[in-house]
């Protein structure tokens, strides 16, 4: 065991050593060619939804560091083989690391805009590990006739250089992620001056409107991706009567509207965190595309990211008179790169697996039969408006409270149906009671509400729903997520002492 235990360190050495420079050379580039993120990223697309749907539900935000970890993990267990392997043959141990390696170097060389140039960072991790663990091969061969000192210096050498290529690799990557230096320009079509909502009156509650930073994140990336302004490129094409290109500073020339909208995405559970209201700056959607002038084929448009990530949406809906846009701000500043900048697309009242296209490059319009998009392909559904939905955030689930008044309170959402008309709040399956709603943000955005309850002793259940302007009330039948967002009525189970 004492002589196995040196020869799979090394292993792990020579491996992180590898994986640190990879790193470097992938923040000075691209961040998703790093090998554990291809390789992760990788993991992301063949995993079946059932199981992705299991782990959103299960890790929440934290899905994809797990998913991150695990990968590192597997990688590192392996480069322990590998060494324990070049105790026996270098040759061994240095195939089982290349072998590593090229199953990172297939994944980057299969994203959809993959060029020569993104297999950089694997070459580098291969011609790293492979050198690293022949160095400490030969220095632990040695050492009974030259001493130790020389596989300490080696070992010190190797981890030294691990070390550098991952701090160094973060802190080219913070570099990168800095924000650009962006002037927005004021909207031809401003949006009222939003109301003071309850964020005060009624403590737990979600804020009216969500700060960039809070705001949610979901999208098959396990980085931020950097995307330059200046060489950005916004393209329409396919079924038009003349194709488009427009550079960043040429979006910032059209007429912008300013617009209060909330984003929800389609792995929301009831109750779920992933739904968020900002105010969006941006062009709209049908300015664009009467640039290029839209055919009589098309039925969807079919956006695309920078790295080739494809969303469909129906035309029909995006073109229907609602405020779907080309978004360059939120709440009054440039994108945060982690929510597309330098351009996104929203359009209301429809999930974002089908709407919000982030770091958007190219519109094309074209058909269901003839293009499928990624979502599209795994089974979820071509036309998914957000359901009507009530959220209780105060009192938590199990919560311990004091008798008397408590104070029940959420936000609601029914875009595109006239907005929230009232919320009703039910304790223990009786009556549906009117809660108070708190101020109108338009009907594209969600409302808050609260209702003052007596509460006796006991273990109660409280249950919430919302009713749309056009008078649907939010539906109790209980659905997953997959293929077009989940449904039924939140509830929560308090104790009252």
């Amino acid at each position: 065991m004492r002589t196995r235990l040196p020869w799979a360190l090394y292993g792990v050495l020579a491996t992180l050593t590898g994986l640190g420079l990879a790193h470097v050379v992938a923040a000075l580039t691209d961040a998703d060619t790093s090998p554990v993120l291809a390789v992760g990223a990788a993991v992301i697309d063949l995993t079946p939804t059932p199981l992705k749907e299991w782990a959103i539900r299960t890790f929440g935000t934290a899905d994809k560091p797990i998913l991150v970890g695990s990968v590192f993990a597997g990688v590192v267990a392996l480069a322990a083989v590998a060494g324990l392997l070049a105790r026996r043959r270098l040759l061994y141990g240095a195939g089982l690391l290349v072998a590593l390696v090229a199953v990172a170097a297939v994944a980057v060389a299969t994203r959809p805009e993959a060029s020569v140039l993104d297999l950089g960072p694997s070459l580098v991790a291969a011609i790293g590990a492979v050198g690293a663990l022949a160095w400490l091969s030969r220095e632990q061969v040695g050492a009974p006739a030259r001493g130790r000192r020389g596989v300490l210096i080696a070992a010190g050498v190797v981890g030294a250089i691990a070390l550098v290529g991952g701090v160094g690799g973060q802190l080219v990557t913070r570099l990168r992620l800095r924000p650009e230096d962006v002037t927005l320009p004021d909207p031809a079509d401003p949006a009222a001056p939003l109301a003071r909502g309850l964020d005060q009156q009624v403590p737990g509650i979600t804020p009216f409107q969500t700060d960039n930073e809070d705001f949610y994140r979901v999208d098959t990336r396990l980085d931020t991706p950097v995307v330059s302004s200046d060489d950005w490129t916004l393209t329409i094409d396919g079924d038009v009567d003349r194709k488009v290109t427009l550079t960043f500073d040429e979006l910032l020339e059209m007429p912008m509207i300013e617009r209060d909208i909330t984003l929800t995405c389609v792995s929301n559970s009831v109750g779920g965190e992933y739904v968020g209201a900002a105010r969006w700056l941006g062009v709209r959607l049908t300015d664009l595309l009467d640039l290029a002038g839209v055919g009589d084929r098309a039925d969807q448009i079919l956006s695309t990211d920078f790295d080739g990530m494809t969303i469909s949406t129906p035309l029909a809906l995006a073109t229907d008179g609602r405020d779907a846009m080309v978004c360059v701000g939120m709440n009054g500043e440039p994108l945060p790169r982690e929510h597309g900048f330098p351009v996104r697309m929203i359009v209301p009242g429809l999930y974002g697996f089908i709407s919000a296209t982030k770091w958007l490059t190219r519109l094309t319009l074209t058909t269901y039969a003839e293009q499928d998009a990624y979502w599209t392909e795994r089974g979820w559904a071509t036309d998914a408006p957000i359901k009507i939905s009530a959220r209780i955030d105060t009192p938590k689930a199990l919560a311990e409270l004091d008798p008397g008044d408590v104070v029940i309170g959420g936000v609601a959402w029914a875009q595109e149906r006239g907005g929230v008309a009232k919320v009703q709040v039910q304790v223990d399956g009786g009556g549906w009671r009117d809660a108070n709603l708190g101020p109108s943000g338009g009907d594209d955005y969600w409302r808050q509400w609260f209702y003052r309850w007596q509460a006796p002793s006991g273990s109660h259940r409280i249950s919430a729903r919302a009713v749309s302007g056009d008078g649907e009330p939010q539906t109790a039948a209980r659905a997953e997520p997959f293929p077009d967002g989940a449904s039924g009525l939140h509830e929560v189970i308090v104790e009252i002492a």
